[in-house]
């Protein structure tokens, strides 16, 4: 419409009310009192007695603009304060879920874990878990022919913010890293990290982390917190790879006794060493020793530690894994016999039905309407048994359970450590220079516990 009357092909437009064309005084001023006189268009709101044509009131129609401009500025701070209410309560108002999730078709401000998407979320953390950098884990994926989020939402319909990008659905260590960090796979709400400027502007800033909105305990947890607080470790180490794409067993971890630098990983062909960063960056000019210790004797050394302080502090109680009376299990034994005779119940009931309209003692209104609800309730007793046999059915077997046992005792071997289990105990391992009289070497191990 502003293109037509710049181009004059039309003289009059005529409005319920001035609202209805704006309700900013900047826009009032600019188009009502500016452009228009000057293409010729004569600007009428009914309601107002607003008219361009009428001198007299111009005054009216300024104070118009500016009462019209208040009323939109309190709609935009109440409409604000009722979404941080819902923000504070940990309700969802987001359009679209972070990738793992996805809205709760009975309440759109509760969501709920995607089951194809959050086993990828944990299969990212497992990768991460095992020492694999971000963009190993992008190319891991990648390979496996996994859509990255973007994508996967536009192949499922969900219409997103962001355009897909003709990226064949590629991941990236970018996205990686956005999941690897993101605490709401743990079940806590986070919201609120951005936030408009404005009402009138769309730009958007950050948001300070202390203004967060984070509520605990809202939705179903993907990543339980123990992993995900080991992977904020793994990922503070700032851990190298070594062009495989997977960092060593002690990458981040080992440091220099002297400078305090982290040492950096090299090899002469069949050995790979560890020396200090300083060492190797400064050139000529040398800020520090050498420190070199070979990495496979480091890690040999480490590995025995942690499997005495496993297998001497830690005993494992087959009775833990053998299975237990569970009063959870047996109250959905229950509610499965209560369900199931309900069912039973709403089956008759139809048959009844049935048979009185047949009988004529109900009118084809009153049979549709109780019909319908007969047919209702019957299907959300069934769903909710479906709920309880596929919860019924994750318990596994007695023997299953030994088996558990077996598998558990040889873990605990520990023939392989676990890339994991070092970050989860250890906080520094030092390094000290070799003694030049007796060729030995001091390694200095800072446990978490």
């Amino acid at each position: 419409m502003i293109e037509a009357a710049k181009a004059k092909k039309f003289q009059i437009i005529l409005c319920k009310s001035q609202s209805r064309f704006t309700r900013d005084m900047e826009l009032v001023e600019k188009y009502i009192h500016g452009l228009f006189p000057i293409w010729g268009i004569r600007f009428i709101a009914v309601a107002d007695n607003a008219d361009t044509e009428v001198k007299g009131n111009k005054k009216a129609r300024q104070i118009n603009g500016l009462v019209n401009e208040w009323y939109l500025e309190d709609l935009s701070e109440n409409v604000r304060m009722v979404l941080d209410l819902k923000r504070k309560e940990g309700r969802y108002i987001g359009g679209f879920p972070i990738y793992g999730y996805r809205k709760d078709p009975t309440d759109k401000n509760h969501i709920i874990p995607d089951p194809e998407a959050a086993e990828v979320v944990r299969q990212i953390y497992q990768w991460s878990l095992e020492g694999n950098g971000r963009q190993n884990i992008a190319y891991r994926l990648n390979q496996k022919g996994i859509p990255n989020p973007t994508r996967y939402k536009a192949e499922r319909g969900w219409s997103c913010n962001h355009p897909v990008k003709n990226d064949l659905g590629l991941w990236n260590k970018v996205t990686v890293g956005r999941i690897l960090t993101n605490e709401m796979y743990t079940g806590v709400m986070i919201q609120g990290r951005r936030r408009k400027v404005s009402y009138k502007s769309r730009v958007v800033i950050d948001t300070p982390e202390s203004e967060w909105y984070r509520v605990e305990g809202t939705h179903e947890a993907i990543i339980d917190r123990a992993a995900f607080e080991a992977v904020q470790r793994s990922l503070k180490l700032r851990s190298r790879t070594d062009g495989t794409g997977e960092a060593h067993l002690l990458s981040g971890l080992v440091k220099c006794a002297d400078c305090g630098s982290t040492m950096s990983k090299c090899s002469n062909g069949k050995c790979s060493y560890l020396r200090c960063r300083l060492y190797a960056d400064s050139g000529s000019k040398r800020l520090c020793t050498r420190h070199s210790v070979r990495l496979d004797q480091l890690v040999d050394l480490i590995s025995e530690r942690i499997r005495y302080y496993v297998q001497t502090y830690y005993r494992l109680d087959p009775a833990d894994l053998l299975p237990q009376r569970d009063t959870r299990r047996e109250a959905l034994e229950q509610e499965r016999k209560a369900l199931t005779a309900q069912l039973e119940k709403r089956g008759q009931a139809l048959k009844m039905l049935y048979l009185d309209r047949v009988a004529g003692l109900l009118g084809e209104e009153q049979f549709i309407e109780l019909n319908q609800s007969f047919l209702e309730e019957k299907s959300r007793l069934e769903r909710r048994l479906a709920v309880i046999g596929e919860e019924l059915a994750e318990w596994e077997h007695p023997e299953q359970q030994y088996e558990r046992i077996e598998r558990a005792q040889e873990l605990l071997k520990l023939e392989t450590v676990p890339r994991e289990l070092v970050v989860g105990l250890v906080e520094k391992i030092e390094i000290c220079e070799k003694n030049p009289e007796t060729g030995q070497q001091e390694v200095r191990v800072t446990w978490r516990f």
